[in-house]
């Protein structure tokens, strides 16, 4: 899986592909990163290079205090950030939107049917990917014209899943 990683306003891109091998902006690196006896602790082993780093949890991310020098740092994933991107922007006002499938999945859950009238941020789906639950809400407050999915409906990646007037 992909990763943003963004330190001191630097953002990284980085690619978990196996146990102990990371590509850090294309740059494959062998790793070993492990908690030390339950405290925020971690011994990292970065190509043979021994680091220790103390990791404090934040509200908006995580303070890293490595070699000395404390680091902001926030981390993205792929998914999250396509999620944030589709649901970001000013939402549409006026005239018929279509809610669709931000990733391939399996619809859970449909928590409106056509002609309910719904508002803004409502719950209207549950997708399922990767073993983690999605919900989509409404974009706008509207009516429901068009329910084109059910429960254990699998939906690929941009499918119409509603229509919204």
């Amino acid at each position: 899986m992909k990763y943003l990683t963004t330190v001191n306003d630097r953002t990284y891109e980085i690619e978990v592909n196996l146990e102990g091998e990371v590509v850090v902006d294309g740059q494959p690196l062998t790793i070993d990163f492990h908690p030390v006896a339950g405290q925020p602790v971690y011994s990292l082993l970065v190509n043979g290079r021994s680091y220790e780093a103390y990791v404090n949890p934040l509200d908006d991310g995580l303070q890293v205090l490595l070699q000395g020098r404390l680091y902001p740092v926030t981390v993205e994933d792929e998914r999250t950030k396509r999620l944030r991107e589709s649901s970001s922007g000013q939402p549409i006002t006026k005239g018929e939107i279509h809610v669709k499938a931000p990733m391939p999945g399996l619809v859970v859950a449909t928590l409106v049917e056509p002609g309910r009238t719904v508002e803004r941020g409502e719950l209207l789906i549950i997708l399922e990917s990767m073993k983690m639950q999605n919900e989509l809400r409404a974009a706008r407050s509207g009516k429901i014209t068009r329910l084109r999915v059910k429960a254990g409906d699998s939906v690929e990646q941009n499918q119409i899943l509603m229509t919204l007037e």
